[in-house]
């Protein structure tokens, strides 16, 4: 049997002279070893799903037009919802090995989140 994962980031990207950034809740400080680029990814990983299960863009293709991005991009960056949960939450609180990065996730994440643990969460 199959279970569904819902996984709730509060943070939003919010466009800022021509730029996006993040916007963490108020009151709420990124931790001192988060990595803003992996974190913000993350975000788009996250949204760019959203955006293909609401039915609103219908193919990853539509996506990345809309996007103004390569759909190549943005198919490696949509793995890291694949992540498992502790993983993502990890590195959100920059609680992840320093291994970890944007470039490392893009090349491959296994799917099994054993694997993922292992090879991924080291100093969680």
């Amino acid at each position: 049997m199959t279970e569904t994962l819902t996984l709730h980031i509060p943070l939003r990207l919010v466009k800022r002279g021509g730029r996006r950034e993040l916007q963490l809740p108020q009151g709420a400080a990124p931790a001192k070893g988060t990595d803003n680029t992996l974190v913000k990814a993350l975000a788009r990983a996250f949204r760019w799903k959203r955006m293909l299960e609401s039915g609103d863009f219908p193919t990853i293709a539509d996506v990345a037009r809309h996007e103004g991005i390569a759909p190549s991009y943005l198919t490696r960056i949509l793995r890291l919802t694949f992540l498992a949960p502790d993983i993502i939450e990890a590195i959100v609180h920059g609680r992840q090995d320093m291994s970890v990065t944007v470039e490392t996730l893009r090349t491959g994440i296994d799917d099994d989140w054993d694997v993922q643990r292992r090879t991924l969460a080291r100093n969680q």
